[in-house]
């Protein structure tokens, strides 16, 4: 790491922080100003003194963005800074790693269960009903309802809206043509199935 000459104790400029992290200055800034990273010491003069901290901060924060999402990093982060204990970082950081593993086998459940309708021969139904609630389509897939709502939302399912109320009503026909024709999974699953 770069050391420059800033402050009494050899800290790091912005501009060393900027070289070691990539992120702009204002970003650094900002990020500071937001609690993802500990307050910089202030020379006399107002000028900022960073140290390696700020630069694993930095660093963390974006790896934790990349994964989560940068709401959820600037959240985790600054309750880490604020966390007297150790414990309750680790335990943050854990629940982190649990919640982005569940939402991972969901969606994993997801595209299997789009494969298994995608995979049917055309013209052999099983005997279900002429149309599914959301309710019973998530049941037959295996899927909350909130993923059926999402892949309406990604252009993977058209439901037809009905009654005043426009509840969802979903064909057979509708969902074997849908999953047949969507060329990937859901974005920003990291499971870009394209081109199978």
């Amino acid at each position: 790491m770069t050391r420059s000459t800033a402050g009494a104790g050899g800290g790091l400029r912005t501009a060393d922080v900027v070289r070691e992290t990539g992120y702009s200055a204002q970003q650094v800034r900002d990020l500071e100003r937001l609690g993802v990273v500990p307050p910089a010491v202030r020379e006399p003069n107002g000028y900022r003194v960073y140290t390696a901290v700020h630069v694993r901060a930095l660093r963390a924060y974006r790896g934790v963005a990349a994964a989560a999402g940068p709401v959820e990093a600037r959240r985790l982060l600054t309750d880490l800074f604020a966390a007297p204990d150790p414990t309750a970082a680790v335990a943050a950081v854990n629940a982190v790693h649990a919640r982005l593993a569940h939402e991972r086998d969901e969606v994993l459940r997801a595209l299997a269960a789009l494969d298994a309708v995608r995979d049917e021969p055309p013209g052999v139904d099983a005997p279900v009903p002429d149309v599914l609630t959301i309710t019973e389509l998530a049941g037959a897939l295996g899927v909350r309802t909130s993923t059926l709502r999402f892949w309406e939302q990604e252009g993977l399912v058209h439901p037809d809206r009905v009654t005043s109320l426009r509840a969802r009503q979903y064909g057979a026909a509708a969902i074997r043509r849908r999953a047949s024709s969507a060329p990937c999974g859901p974005a920003g699953t990291g499971s870009r199935r394209c081109g199978r």
